[in-house]
């Protein structure tokens, strides 16, 4: 591989990057549509679904055990092994760009959930629940923690630049940390050839039928991990009062599906909900789907509910998720207001499960926005971010190399 010296030279760090999780498919697209402008090195544990054909990847290992334990040593090895090469190979980074809080250093971060704001929202579930193993609470509160620390260093330093994907996490970095300063809004784009009505309503009988779903019954999806947060146990006990109706409930997450399988047993919703895992083609799930429920406690701007729209599906999100923000309630999707009332979430899904013109209309209304987000246009937008940073800061790094020399 031959990468240009004339080029500028970029640092990405990702723990992992593939196309089945929301945060690392939106980073794939993203360095996808830099590499014309940039020269990029990519510090990493694991990459998929992208060409490396010209991108420079510094592997770094990943260690066995709980999440926690990988997640710390991959925060200091990041760092160590971008000074190894910094010192023994000479490579300095005109940019150092990370999709979320994973280094001190980086000089753009893109902010993909304030744990702050999620953990407030969430602090009753951090408490011993049945359905909940002692261990797995430990671990997570653990892991949160942690998280609220790095990030309250990392957004509160005036030098790094901030690109957020919603105005409501502009409101929310303020309210938390301060910050109004060095921050742009880029809403996500979407990749139209695979994500439209037509190909949607192509696939949905294979999929319908791999997944083993009956004719008659109606599909809500809701695709993401962190399922606490995406408001799984709202939406199970919304489903819990559609009893009366035939309605069966996707859950696609990468997480171990034991702790939902339990609130399913639970609720006495056995053979109504069905936990998949994650896949590449993402556009399977929604082709299998009749609507897209998505409850977020605390969401900057999910990826599946707008992925939804352009497919055409009626969606249903929370006003505490950020794709509340380009949809009109009513016209092209519904709102809920409050993320933890399930009835107005049970009503929602009973409208739309008994009005097929509401359906129609919400759907094709619901693609006709979101036709209006492109990848490429969010990836000029963001060259042209991190190019006016560089330049912004030639002069500084003249003057200094210049004293030092």
């Amino acid at each position: 591989m031959s990468l240009s010296k004339a080029k500028t030279r970029l640092a990405v760090v990702s723990p992992f990057l593939d196309k089945r999780n929301g945060t690392e498919r939106i980073a794939v697209e993203w360095i996808t549509r830099l590499q014309e402008s940039f020269e990029i090195h990519l510090y990493s544990q694991s990459v998929e679904d992208l060409d490396l054909t010209n991108i420079a990847w510094h592997r770094i290992p990943k260690l066995p055990g709980p999440h926690l334990v990988n997640f710390l040593w991959w925060f200091l090895a990041n760092h160590l092994w971008r000074a190894w090469d910094r010192r023994i190979h000479g490579l300095r980074y005109d940019l150092v760009y990370s999709p979320g809080v994973n280094c001190f250093d980086a000089d753009v971060v893109s902010v993909h959930i304030i744990f702050a704001e999620y953990l407030e929202r969430i602090r009753s579930d951090v408490n011993p629940s049945k359905s909940i193993s002692r261990p797995t609470r430990l671990h997570r509160k653990l892991y949160y923690c942690i998280c609220k620390f790095l990030e309250k260093q990392v957004y509160t330093n005036s030098e790094t630049f901030l690109i957020l994907i919603s105005q409501k996490t502009a409101t929310n970095l303020e309210r938390f940390y301060g910050r109004h300063d060095r921050i742009a809004i880029l809403y996500l784009e979407l990749d139209h050839e695979t994500f439209n009505p037509a190909r949607r309503l192509q696939m949905r009988e294979n999929a319908r039928k791999k997944i083993g779903l009956q004719d008659d019954r109606f599909v809500v999806l809701l695709i993401g991990n962190d399922w606490r947060n995406k408001g799984v146990p709202i939406l199970l006990q919304a489903m819990a009062l559609l009893r009366d109706l035939p309605i069966d409930l996707l859950v696609v997450s990468r997480e171990d599906p034991a702790a939902i399988e339990s609130l399913v047993s639970d609720s006495g919703l056995a053979g109504c909900v069905r936990t998949m895992p994650p896949r590449k083609d993402v556009e399977f799930y929604y082709a299998a789907a009749d609507v897209y429920a998505g409850p977020s406690l605390e969401d900057t701007f999910a990826l599946p509910p707008s992925e939804a729209m352009a497919c055409g599906l009626p969606v249903i999100v929370s006003a505490a998720n950020g794709t509340c923000e380009i949809m009109t309630d009513e016209r092209n999707g519904l709102i809920l207001s409050d993320p933890t009332n399930s009835a107005e979430l049970a009503e929602m899904l009973r409208r739309l499960y008994h009005d097929q013109d509401l359906r129609k209309r919400l759907g094709e209304n619901a693609a006709g926005t979101a036709r209006k987000y492109t990848w490429e246009r969010n990836g000029r937008e963001l060259s042209m971010i991190f190019g006016d940073i560089v330049r912004r800061r030639a002069p500084a790094d003249t003057q200094t190399q210049t004293q030092e020399s």
